[in-house]
């Protein structure tokens, strides 16, 4: 009988892991040592320019485990409060304290403590007196309703096995008008489950990548609005031929099931606001 494999479980021993290899000196998720998290190029490579390279200790660009550039297009604003839920190494955190500047400030939320440990660490070597990290899970993030302008994370959300729990609680703590601005895997169309299931490990690093239409539809039951979805990144054949051989699958027999299918987008989303104009307090 097959013992029942816990994601989050598994996702934290692979996160730690890739702390580990960095604190060493091994590199991050793309690497040959044992154990090393199967999501390489083109997935988390290219990511940041050179400029935000420049921003950051080098440790946090090694960590980077993420799938986009959730900073380069969120907006941020000088004296904005972030979170980044999953922050990993601390990049964005690290980019979104500078973006928002001395009078803003930016949250990190890891539930690893190799990550979390790396992340003060690369604070420390960063000089930012505007960030914390906090240790949690992003399903019960710990923090209170309506703390923060804008809610950020970098591929982690398709990770969670409760993703309603995750995009609730992303919603309480965003002051109304906020902002859900995150990087994220996505499906449009329909896959085989075979080839779903060993792309999404490819894509995903142990993942749970949800239609374009049900992350629409869970952001609009948990209450946002304004949801849109801009692809950033298509994986096509070429790029998952040898994963899917590694997995015992004809990838040119694949190819036309997954070519175009299996994306990294950048989703927003806004808290609604109070209205305080005459015509809606009327009615």
């Amino acid at each position: 009988m097959n013992t029942p494999v816990n994601v989050k479980d598994v996702v934290r021993e692979k996160y730690g892991q890739a702390a580990l290899r960095v604190k060493v000196g091994q590199g991050g998720c793309c690497g040959s040592a044992p154990g090393a998290i199967d999501c390489c190029d083109p997935i988390t490579s290219n990511l940041y320019d050179a400029g935000q390279a420049g921003d950051v200790p080098a440790d946090a660009m090694k960590a980077s485990l993420g799938c986009g550039n959730p900073t380069a297009l969120a907006e941020l604003k000088t004296g904005e409060t972030v979170l980044d839920l999953g922050s990993g190494g601390g990049i964005d955190v690290i980019l979104s304290a500078r973006r928002v500047g001395p009078t803003g400030k930016a949250y990190g939320l890891d539930m690893t403590d190799e990550m979390l440990a790396l992340a003060e660490d690369n604070k420390r070597k960063s000089g930012l007196a505007n960030i914390e990290f906090l240790k949690g899970e992003i399903e019960n993030i710990p923090l209170p309703a309506n703390a923060v302008d804008v809610v950020i994370s970098n591929c982690v959300i398709n990770l969670s096995g409760d993703k309603d729990r995750v995009l609730s609680e992303a919603f309480r703590v965003l002051k109304p008008g906020g902002r859900f601005a995150v990087s994220d895997v996505i499906v449009r169309g329909a896959v085989p489950a075979a080839i779903r299931k060993s792309m999404e490990l490819w894509v995903g690093c142990i993942a749970g990548a949800l239609a374009e239409d049900d992350y629409r539809n869970k952001l609009a039951q948990a209450g946002f609005t304004s949801i849109d979805v801009e692809v950033t990144r298509v994986y096509g054949l070429e790029d998952a031929r040898t994963f899917l051989a590694a997995e015992g699958l004809d990838a040119d027999a694949a190819a036309k099931e997954i070519d175009g299918k299996f994306v990294s987008a950048f989703i927003r989303a806004t808290k609604p606001a109070p209205c305080c104009a005459p015509s809606c307090c009327s009615r």
